[in-house]
């Protein structure tokens, strides 16, 4: 991300706003219906681990093109799902912020001949300066379906309050697809726009392959960039290669 730097202090907002949209989540998931629950007995844990030679969110290293590490877990229960994952971040001119944590949660329904995704995931900071405001919340609706061999799909974040202490609204737009040419393999691309209301706005793409190792185990080589390198080296292009772990 690109910082910004008017101060305000609106992380108790942003944390209350996303912990109404977790909250009312959580309900609907706890609402879902007798016959669902029956289905599942209980709820489903995963957890996931990967290790990438940089850490890019929508088209931008978060750290400095430096190696990553993250961790996470996911819970689902029925359409109900919610989760927490960390990773290292470090930012141009910020010796002190080094972690990001993320909370979300959310519903997956299938209708219309589609898979939805309606959720919420909250960003935070560790060790951000004072008056930084990185945390920020963003409210999230995707859909995507089978078309022939591939899977296509899209999907729309925005955010109230985004991340820095400007106030900036801010909507985050995507389409993406996926293949399986052959066993083991997946070939996969995504393009996006972010608009900021500080006229930060820039477009993202990346493609990749994905190779399956084992059952739990798979490598990812990708392609990023955007089409704003003069915001600085962070919105650059580069190659980037992850092993990320499933169990």
């Amino acid at each position: 991300m690109r910082k910004r730097n008017s101060t305000k202090a609106s992380g108790a907002n942003d944390a209350l706003f996303g912990g109404a949209c977790l909250v009312a989540i959580i309900a609907l998931g706890l609402c879902s219906s007798p016959a669902e629950a029956q289905e599942k007995a209980g709820p489903e844990v995963a957890f996931n681990a990967a290790a990438a030679s940089d850490y890019v969110f929508r088209g931008v290293s978060q750290t400095e093109s430096d190696p990553a590490v993250s961790a996470g877990v996911d819970v689902t229960q029925g359409l109900f799902y919610a989760g927490a994952w960390a990773g290292n971040v470090s930012f141009a001119g910020d010796a002190d912020t080094d972690a990001e944590i993320d909370l979300y949660a959310g519903v997956r329904p299938e209708f219309g001949g589609f898979n939805w995704d309606f959720g919420v995931v909250s960003y935070f900071y560790a060790g951000q300066p004072d008056g930084a405001d990185y945390d920020y919340v963003e409210l999230k609706a995707a859909a995507s379906r089978a078309v022939g061999p591939a899977t296509l799909g899209t999907a729309i974040y925005w955010s109230p309050d985004f991340f820095g202490a400007a106030e900036d609204k801010a909507t985050y737009a995507e389409i993406n697809g996926a293949i399986s040419p052959a066993d083991k393999w997946t070939l996969s691309a995504a393009v996006g726009r972010q608009w900021v209301s500080s006229d930060l706005d820039y477009t993202a793409w990346n493609l990749g392959a994905a190779y399956q190792l084992t059952d739990h185990l798979a490598l990812d080589v990708r392609y990023f960039d955007t089409d704003e390198h003069g915001f600085g080296d962070a919105y650059g292009s580069r190659a980037v290669a992850s092993l990320k772990a499933v169990f």
